[in-house]
């Protein structure tokens, strides 16, 4: 009972603020327009003959995937934010006071936050698909949402974001200071990681080490990447390893965090 008021409590705060729909409305605009581009242009080019041919079969899910492959930070953002702020505006301190067992409140928040990351990717997805297929479609080109594999990829994304949500809350229980988790969020997924997997690339035991980057593992997970088609590699996670990648960073991050930064007086 007293794990369940705490998700209460999480889901209360969560919703209380103006941060999951301000983040929400942002991650729809950037991977719609990521998605309706990108279908703009590779359906253009398969009917025009012109330049590199995407196989028609596989174009559906590589513009879907804008929904986790740009789309994944928002989710992150989210989860290291809903703790951050809480050390940031010292709203844990009556948080502790109602709950003294601080690994309930930090389990809540976990599972609120992951299910939060779910909602997301179910958000994106809508934004990926909904304008994706409907450009795809204008090219004359079948979006395939009636095939198996792309439910099971709708369902690997949503796993994907909830996991990456739960990064988030690892992320800010580790760094408690809003500014530098942000900084950190946003310079490891739009420059650190990113040079990482193409230098990784570049020999075959890098190339082993390089897909246990959580890109890298999402990436597996989902089973579609604009990057893995710019960049294809032969060595690869199945889907189920790079999901226990990134649930294993999520638990080691919320783990140390716990010990760290969370166990101390926020008074």
């Amino acid at each position: 009972m007293r794990f369940f008021a705490a998700v209460h409590s999480e889901v209360t705060k969560l919703l209380s603020t103006r941060l999951w729909w301000v983040l929400a409305l942002i991650m729809v605009g950037y991977v719609a327009l990521c998605a309706g581009g990108l279908a703009a242009i590779f359906g253009g080019v398969g009917t025009t003959g012109r330049g590199p041919v995407i196989p028609e079969a596989q174009l559906p899910l590589l513009i879907f995937s804008f929904a986790t492959s740009v789309g994944y930070v928002f989710p992150v953002l989210l989860g290291a934010l809903a703790v951050t702020s809480e050390f940031r505006f010292q709203s844990l301190t009556p948080t502790f006071l109602a709950q003294p067992r601080r690994t309930v409140v930090l389990g809540g928040k976990l599972l609120t936050l992951f299910l939060a990351g779910a909602a997301y990717g179910v958000i994106a997805l809508i934004a990926s698909i909904g304008v994706g297929a409907a450009v795809l479609s204008a090219f004359g080109i079948d979006p395939l949402l009636g095939e198996p594999d792309t439910w099971a990829f709708i369902g690997r994304s949503v796993l994907a974001m909830a996991l990456w949500a739960a990064i988030g809350v690892g992320l800010g229980a580790l760094v408690p200071s809003q500014i530098a988790a942000i900084v950190i969020v946003l310079a490891f997924t739009q420059f650190v990681e990113p040079l990482l997997r193409v230098g990784a690339s570049i020999t075959d035991w890098s190339a082993q080490v390089g897909q246990f980057l959580p890109g890298s593992a999402s990436d597996a997970l989902v089973g579609a990447s604009i990057y893995t088609s710019i960049s294809p590699s032969s060595v690869a996670l199945d889907w189920w390893q790079g999901g226990l990648v990134l649930a294993a960073i999520a638990v080691i991050a919320t783990v140390i965090g716990f010990f760290t930064s969370w166990r101390r007086d926020v008074s």
